[in-house]
């Protein structure tokens, strides 16, 4: 198997049917389908602001960093995270998506509308890890504050 049809195998693992899920998704003309969170990830949604550094931070510190969606207007980007991570999460302005919810997830390896992967998953079931995921969170903010301090 490809690369991208083990991720979207893996995806689609999580649905309540993945065999439609897969033909649902394949059909649909957006090239996107709702999943749920929860039971093989969950998302750690930041702000475009943060999003972006920390995912820069992140890429400095892994080869590979686990999977990474970029939301409508690039506003958002979610992480995927071990399932659980939601439930225990504190942090100011995340957002969390875990048990009991659903998201928006793009077909790995085909344009979408709307969201798109920037880090595609490999089919492997790699996730970032979430303690690492808030030391970068922190990196990315300090370095935001340090370029804040210089240009003022």
């Amino acid at each position: 198997m490809t690369g991208a049809k083990t991720a979207v195998a893996w995806l689609a693992s999580v649905a309540p049917d993945p065999e439609a899920c897969r033909r649902e998704w394949e059909r649909n003309p957006l090239g996107v389908a709702l999943l749920p969170a929860g039971k093989a990830w969950d998302v750690l949604i930041l702000p475009g602001d943060l999003g972006y550094p920390t995912l820069d931070v992140l890429t400095r510190l892994l080869d590979r960093p686990g999977p990474v969606l970029a939301g409508f207007g690039d506003s958002r980007l979610g992480f995927l995270v071990p399932a659980g991570t939601a439930a225990r999460w504190v942090g100011t302005g995340v957002r969390t998506a875990g048990a009991g919810t659903w998201i928006v997830v793009p077909y790995p390896g085909r344009p979408a509308r709307g969201v798109r992967w920037l880090v595609p998953p490999d089919g492997l079931g790699t996730l970032t890890d979430p303690a690492l995921l808030e030391l970068a969170m922190h990196e990315a903010a300090a370095e935001r504050a340090r370029r804040g301090e210089a240009d003022g």
